[in-house]
């Protein structure tokens, strides 16, 4: 079924990258406290992404994650639409979940679907990038900076692009408030990504352990060859 140990590694890779980001995006709208702060419920499927998505930059390459990445933002497009298509269509009278329960759950703005597609597409292009940045300059080492830096910045990207595209333009956040959960937010997701970099490790000796470790040291050494070529052009 599958060419290569490579080839299923990257299918199981992208299942739970895909996954995750599209249950990070519809449960995205339920607003959440936690010890006083407030956090949108999607920030907690979040790690896995970050956690696949650095996997997969490692192994599969600049060209992996951003044709990944926009596959993914294709079928978030169509969640949205099958959820409109649902909403659109009436409830049985004898069905436990009336229209009305069943839109305010789904039923998230226009805005907030454009702002949550575009933060997605753009922070994931600038995590991209970031991570060959750092990853020509500390070479095959330093896994854990490259991780983590290119974590740090896209999400400061993704996190002021949701909140202001679906919140803040459309007048449902003041200035203080926009400010204050971008803060918010952020800190959560750089804790996480800093916490979550031991996982990065042991993923990668998973794959290693998997494909073997000659193979999967060609892999990473020819993976950045053709990656840090892209870049130059």
């Amino acid at each position: 079924m599958f060419n290569n140990k490579k080839e299923l590694i990257f299918i199981a890779l992208a299942m739970f990258f895909a996954a995750d980001a599209i249950t990070a995006e519809l449960i995205g709208g339920k607003l959440i406290t936690i010890f006083g702060y407030t956090f949108s419920i999607g920030v907690i499927p979040w790690p896995v992404v970050f956690i696949a998505s650095d996997i997969i930059n490692e192994f599969y390459g600049k060209k992996g994650v951003r044709r990944l990445s926009i596959i993914t933002a294709c079928l978030i497009g169509y969640a949205y639409l099958v959820l409109w298509a649902a909403m659109s269509i009436h409830a049985s009278p004898i069905s436990p979940i009336s229209d009305a329960t069943f839109a305010n759950v789904f039923g998230q703005s226009m805005w907030l679907i454009i702002g949550s597609l575009v933060a997605f597409v753009v922070s994931q292009l600038v995590d991209n990038s970031i991570f060959w940045l750092l990853r020509k300059r500390t070479g095959h080492g330093m896994v854990w900076l490259r991780s983590t830096g290119s974590t740090v910045v896209s999400q400061l990207v993704d996190t002021t692009l949701v909140l202001g595209i679906g919140f803040y333009l459309q007048g449902k956040l003041t200035t203080s408030q926009y400010i204050g959960l971008i803060g918010t937010q952020y800190t959560f997701k750089v804790i996480v990504a800093i916490a979550a970099t031991p996982l990065i490790y042991v993923g990668h000796n998973v794959i290693t352990k998997i494909l073997g470790k000659k193979e999967a040291h060609e892999i990473i050494e020819q993976t950045a060859r053709e990656s840090l070529n892209i870049g130059k052009k």
